[in-house]
């Protein structure tokens, strides 16, 4: 008899994660859910998105995070919430939680995470307070009694990978490269598809219950040194290296435009702290999903940067 799989329900799934979670969901065959606060929404990529949804088989329930009764409705349907909101919108997630503890129903809890390790962070201002925010979230969901998984994927390929994690560039570097601290801190890079596809693989999974799920994919976990020579022999080319040394990017942190300093905070507690590598997964508190999932075949780092050639 083939196992039952759970029915997902996704918040925030038209947005950055969002849609790969929705997606992930169906191709893997659960019952799938999206929130949608409006049905038929001006904006003409996210109304193509809906329709690429209902097409695909998505159920889309009418609900907001302002409206306690809509959410209650829409989480009793279903067995799993997966909540991909903005940082923005961290703190919004208690009305998330409590809906769940309203409804009764809720087999696991995903909270928006999706990033670093919040508690084991160096990270400073202006980047801090979010991730404070999501500290406290954290230990309301642990306080709830819930059932939870936090999943912890690092960086987002996506975001990071296009500018050779250049902070604030729009595109791949011409000549040089600029390189916080000495290049030879490992971070791990994480292809959005594969996010969704290992978020969706641990629903079910009783070895994930109430702990955190990993993301370290061995061959997406590079220094940044390693990143631009991976670069630079695909192009046959050698770019200058700039180093920025800690108190020249502290003090760039400080005095930069504010939503510049929140992505210089983050590059820093990762390119100079060490922040996604410096510390062991213990399993009283987490497991890493390629080790738990070795036939999820992921995209490395190296055959993600070949789409740029």
């Amino acid at each position: 008899m083939a196992e039952v799989k759970s029915k997902i329900l996704i918040i925030g799934g038209t947005g950055y994660i969002g849609k790969f979670m929705v997606t992930a969901s169906i191709r893997s065959g659960h019952p799938t859910f999206a929130l949608i606060r409006d049905a038929t929404p001006s904006d003409p990529a996210k109304a193509k998105l809906l329709e690429d949804f209902k097409a695909s088989g998505v159920t889309l329930l009418q609900g907001d995070l302002a409206d306690h009764e809509s959410l209650v409705k829409a989480i009793k349907q279903v067995d799993v919430v997966i909540s991909t909101v903005g940082f923005m919108q961290t703190a919004d997630q208690s009305k998330i939680l409590d809906a769940i503890k309203e409804a009764g129903n809720i087999k696991r809890f995903f909270p928006s995470e999706f990033g670093n390790d919040v508690d084991h962070s160096h990270v400073v201002e202006a980047a801090k307070t979010i991730l404070v925010e999501k500290v406290q979230f954290r230990r309301a969901v642990e306080a709830s009694g819930i059932p939870y998984t936090f999943v912890v994927c690092n960086w987002f390929a996506g975001y990071f990978l296009p500018t050779l994690a250049q902070a604030g560039a729009t595109g791949l570097p011409v000549d040089k490269v600029t390189i916080l601290g000495d290049g030879n801190v490992k971070a791990i890079f994480a292809d959005e598809d594969d996010v969704a596809a290992f978020t969706i693989r641990s629903a079910d999974d009783p070895r994930t219950l109430n702990k955190i799920l990993y993301l370290r994919p061995s061959a997406n976990t590079l220094t940044h040194n390693e990143l631009v020579s991976l670069w630079e022999k695909k192009i046959g080319r050698t770019f200058q290296r700039v180093y920025i040394p800690e108190e020249q990017v502290l003090k760039q942190i400080q005095e930069g435009p504010f939503q510049m300093t929140i992505i210089l905070a983050i590059m820093h507690s990762v390119f100079v702290k060490g922040d996604h590598t410096n510390f062991e997964i213990d399993p009283s508190f987490g497991v890493e999903a390629t080790a738990l999932y070795p036939d999820v075949k992921y995209t490395t780092v190296d055959e993600y940067l070949n789409r740029f050639l």
